[in-house]
């Protein structure tokens, strides 16, 4: 409907301009005069001759009286033709004053034509550039609406898709039902949701086969031990030695075994190896995007931040706010206070809530793999967002701090300044 509204008001403002053309095109200055108001003006002139100097032009002409040699007795302005040389230049009427039958003087009829096509053209000049103006008014009135319809929700879409696929599903993607994306923005939120219950599902099932394998190592350990223990007494006991060779061959197979069922909890440590960090110089003001993106509930205002060279790799910085501001959400339910500062070669940015923070000796563990605070209750996690967020700050050369604050929580983010590697 306003695309419709915008296409019919541009061409009513275009034909209004090439009709205004056209017109000025076409248009022809009547240069005559009109024969009864002259010949009325050249008889007033002639009965007041004789006494000119109260005569009054009452005729709708300017006309000027000069007399045989050329002096001026009467202008209606002053702005009229003072001799013949000038009246012909102009294209004024010239004609004789006739009084008794003998020539006394001449009337000098100013020609309007110049006059009137000026007036002509100020007002074709006035109304094309009217129509200009409001085809510039039109233009930018849609191209706003475009930017705020069209670009501005792809833009948003775009960088809603990089953090799902960098895997950020917690963040919801804001909803706005007057622009054209409005229902495609729903689709692709509730594609959000159902990736999270996936991932929740994923994670479910991943713990509940790490709970298996560690029940399965404690019941395969236990008979291992057993039959291990039995070989070296049954070892030190004989003296066959093809039999101590056959208890030492056992030992060897029940240690074995005891180091593959090991194995098994070590190996989801290599999982995080899968994941890529590509860091790289950017601009330090990019940051404020990246923090509004994290904070989706508005409980921080962002701070001033240092111009400066950073390096990092943008998709992954972005999912370490998400964590902290995520958990900050869960755990502590609070405003957030960010701050954002340099310290030596590097940009620190302290984000810390109002939650009263953990206890002193889980702060020295919180970023070890599936750990997390007594201060959970029922709340849903898996215990891995700080340390993942901390292993990818150390892929980017830099730094995670969680620590205890003055009000809550503080993690503070260090990223290495470009050329400072």
């Amino acid at each position: 409907m306003k695309k419709r509204t915008f296409l019919v008001s541009l061409l009513f403002v275009f034909l209004a301009e090439l009709m205004a053309l056209i017109l000025f095109a076409n248009h022809d200055i009547d240069n005559t005069q009109d024969a009864v108001l002259v010949n009325e003006a050249v008889q007033s002139v002639r009965m007041d001759w004789d006494n000119m100097e109260n005569h009054r032009n009452q005729t709708l002409l300017d006309y000027a009286v000069l007399d045989v040699d050329g002096s001026v007795l009467f202008k209606s302005k002053s702005d009229l033709s003072e001799s013949i040389n000038e009246a012909v230049i102009h294209r004024d009427t010239i004609l004789d004053i006739q009084v008794d039958d003998l020539v006394v003087g001449k009337i000098i009829i100013y020609n309007e034509s110049a006059r009137q096509l000026w007036r002509w053209k100020q007002g074709m000049i006035f109304i094309i550039l009217a129509g200009s103006l409001m085809q510039c008014g039109i233009c930018a009135g849609y191209y706003v609406y475009l930017n705020s319809s069209i670009i501005k929700p792809f833009q948003e879409l775009k960088g809603f898709a990089e953090r799902i696929a960098g895997g950020n599903l917690d963040t919801p993607m804001e909803m706005d039902r007057h622009n054209i994306f409005g229902a495609f923005t729903e689709s692709f939120d509730i594609m959000r949701s159902e990736l999270k219950k996936s991932r929740k599902a994923e994670a479910k099932a991943n713990a509940d086969k790490r709970e298996l394998v560690a029940k399965l190592s404690h019941d395969i350990k236990t008979p291992v031990a057993s039959i291990k223990a039995a070989s070296e007494v049954g070892a030190a006991l004989t003296d066959n030695e093809k039999q101590k060779d056959n208890y030492v061959q056992i030992i060897r197979k029940a240690d074995q075994i005891n180091t593959l069922i090991t194995n098994l909890f070590t190996a989801a440590l290599e999982e995080l190896k899968q994941l890529s960090v590509a860091p790289k110089d950017m601009e330090s003001r990019e940051i404020k995007t990246l923090l509004i993106n994290a904070d989706y509930l508005r409980r921080t205002e962002v701070p001033d931040i240092p111009e400066c060279i950073i390096y990092i790799d943008k998709l992954r910085l972005q999912q370490v706010f998400d964590n902290i501001f995520a958990n900050s959400y869960k755990y502590a339910g609070t405003n957030i206070m960010t701050e954002i500062y340099l310290d030596n070669k590097r940009l620190a940015i302290s984000i810390e809530d109002y939650g009263g923070g953990i206890d002193r000796d889980e702060v020295l563990i919180i970023k070890e793999k599936y750990r997390r605070g007594s201060n959970v209750k029922d709340v849903e996690g898996a215990g891995l967002g700080l340390y993942i967020s901390d292993y990818f700050m150390r892929e980017m050369k830099g730094e995670l701090i969680v620590e205890n604050g003055k009000n809550g929580l503080k993690a503070t983010v260090m990223i290495l300044l470009s050329g400072e590697i």
